[in-house]
């Protein structure tokens, strides 16, 4: 009887853990982050210095959006102003790919860039944003 209570009682505990663990499959639960506004594109077709905000990038985890400043027809800076945060791997994962993906955006000068590896979707957004805001900035 005693074997069958302790059996029964572990049985249970190993189906609740099971259940209530979470794992970044599960969405994006929670996102955050700032749009900028749109800034340094004419309407003639010709690039201007400023800041262009990309379209979001849906991914399955969640928004990503990039912000280029733009300087002599050249791409000067690029910050992410979204990126999925549902949980505290894709933090980790967006802490380091992030940096990756904003070097290789600057020296490639366009969305021709490498994925990061473990960051694969992240990464396909970011080019989806960046290419956008490369295109809303006439760079082609």
């Amino acid at each position: 009887m005693r074997r069958i209570t302790l059996w029964l009682l572990s049985t249970v505990a190993a189906v609740v853990l099971l259940f209530s663990y979470r794992t970044s499959t599960m969405g994006p639960g929670g996102e955050s982050g700032a749009i900028a506004a749109n800034s340094g594109s004419s309407s003639d077709g010709s690039s201007s210095d400023g800041t262009v905000t990309g379209s979001v990038a849906q991914t399955r985890w969640g928004p990503v959006q990039v912000k280029i400043t733009v300087s002599g027809r050249k791409i000067t800076d690029v910050q992410a102003v979204r990126v999925p945060t549902g949980n505290r791997r894709d933090r980790e994962i967006n802490n380091y790919a992030v940096p990756i993906l904003r070097q290789e955006a600057l020296a490639a000068q366009s969305a021709q860039i490498d994925t990061v590896s473990g960051a694969t979707v992240t990464s396909e957004g970011y080019r989806e944003s960046l290419q956008s805001a490369i295109d809303a900035a006439h760079l082609n």
